[in-house]
């Protein structure tokens, strides 16, 4: 928890104490030359002075770089060259290079590490990132740890795990910066210039009552344009968004978005200020939830390079199987027709086309379908609507693309085949735009993800009615018996 401190003018400062690790503000020229960062011939010399044991060259070469690009080096790196690495250069794996660290990269280093170093190393992290490395430790290495930690930094390690996974309590900062609600400007701006502890960013004060509620927020560009005089209750703004310390990371970025925040109060059950979470968490979190939303729509699982064989042939076999059985069902309606495409090859040169146009358009309606989900554009109140847009949508391109290629169809084979097929792609294409939009709705009332298995689905609904529509459609019209 932060911990508050009364001054003498009975202003609060919350802070955990925590050493936070800032990027210098002068950017170095010699640490990021672009004629040998990263580049093939650089991570080859890197490669070759760590074989041949030349530890005083593998220092040279790396310690000019950024803390960020250590880490990308780390990654290019065989796994059994990294402790190799991080051991050479043990004064730079500093916690900006490890919070860089790609999350199984880092599991695995410090798998290697002793539970003091890995300490030292969360000490210099924000809480979150201290969280981050620490919770994917086994429960005996957590502990040992944990132990080695400074009191304050394992309070504020040990509160933030006590949040569920992907919630603001374990994302937000504990550095931030309350004052109670009777002060006048002139009082903080006096206390911001010569208190030695403000050692973090921020952007806003938070004011708070005697419960230590938030009530309201000053930009800092308020306070430095406002006289001395006035009291902060007068140019404050009150009206804030508060993050709850259980709300679920997605739902808090999108309050960011919706509300341009640049930060925002974090708060307890009783609705007192434990934290605040930044613009630059949300960043990543969008990134974060972006990259896997688009990984769960090809069952490619969490998609990374560095994750374990094992676990990525788990997380996508067991939807290439899913996606086998619903292929199955296409092909026994295929089946179904076979005597109609034996007596006309054109059947056959014809429903993959049909399918695969399907296919397609459903992809595109449930890509939008399970992003509007996302970002909460897609809700009960709307499905119906929605449902209804996709529809004309879908019947204005099924009508475009059945006209193309029904016209192609009734010249190279015959009119009959070219309305058959027309007709069969704008069936398809409609049942597309319907199947893209409550396929991903149904998971989503299930409570399951809608990116999870959309794609599987919906593809075995534009394949199946697909080659139903066309070949039913054949038969029935006498181009085949």
């Amino acid at each position: 928890m932060a911990e508050d401190r009364i001054l003498e003018d009975d202003l609060m400062i919350a802070d955990t104490g925590e050493a936070e690790v800032r990027p210098d503000d002068r950017v170095d020229d010699e640490r990021h030359d672009e004629e040998n960062r990263l580049k093939p011939a650089y991570v080859s010399k890197v490669h070759d002075a760590l074989a041949a044991g030349d530890k005083g060259a593998v220092y040279d070469l790396v310690e000019p770089l950024h803390a960020a690009d250590i880490a990308d080096l780390i990654e290019l790196l065989e796994p059994r060259e990294r402790a190799q690495l991080a051991s050479t250069i043990s004064d730079l794996m500093t916690g900006e290079v490890v919070a860089e660290l790609n999350d199984y990269v880092r599991e695995d280093l410090m798998d290697t590490l002793s539970a003091q170093a890995v300490a030292t190393i969360a000490e210099q992290l924000d809480t979150d990132d201290a969280v981050q490395l620490i919770e994917d430790l086994d429960e005996a290495d957590q502990r040992a740890v944990m132990a080695e930690l400074e009191p304050e930094t394992r309070e504020a390690v040990s509160s933030a795990l006590a949040y569920p996974e992907e919630t603001a309590g374990r994302l937000m900062s504990r550095h931030f910066v309350a004052v109670p609600e009777h002060l006048t400007v002139g009082n903080l701006i006096d206390f911001l210039r010569e208190d030695g502890d403000l050692d973090h960013d921020f952007f806003e004060v938070f004011v708070i009552d005697e419960r230590h509620h938030p009530v309201g927020t000053c930009a800092l560009s308020w306070i430095l344009t406002t006289p001395r005089n006035v009291r902060l209750t007068d140019v404050m703004k009150r009206d804030q968004t508060l993050i709850p310390v259980t709300m679920d990371q997605e739902e808090a970025a999108l309050m960011f978005q919706k509300y341009a925040l640049i930060s925002a109060a974090v708060v307890d059950d009783s609705g007192r200020l434990v934290g605040q979470m930044t613009v630059d968490d949300i960043v990543h979190i969008i990134s974060e939830e972006a990259g896997e939303d688009a990984l769960l729509l090809s069952g490619a699982g969490d998609g990374d390079i560095n994750e374990p064989i094992r676990e990525a042939y788990a997380a996508r076999v067991r939807w290439l199987i899913a996606n086998l059985g619903t292929a199955v069902i296409a092909s026994s309606i295929i089946a179904f027709f076979g005597a109609a495409i034996e007596q006309l090859v054109a059947l056959a040169i014809l429903m993959p086309i049909v399918a695969s146009i399907g296919g397609n358009a459903g992809t595109q309606t449930m890509a939008v379908a399970v992003r509007a989900i996302a970002t909460n554009q897609l809700t009960r109140s709307n499905t119906k609507r929605i449902l209804w847009r996709e529809f004309r949508v879908a019947l204005l391109n099924g009508g475009t693309i059945a006209l193309l290629i029904g016209l192609a169809a009734g010249i190279l084979f015959s009119p009959m085949m070219g309305v058959v097929i027309a007709m069969a792609i704008v069936i398809n294409i409609a049942v597309a735009g319907l199947a893209g939009v409550l396929v991903p709705v149904i998971f989503e009332r299930l409570g399951q993800d809608p990116a999870v298995a959309s794609s599987v689905f919906v593809t075995m609904i534009t394949d199946s009615m697909g080659f139903f529509a066309f070949l039913g459609l054949a038969v029935a019209m006498g181009l085949a018996g």
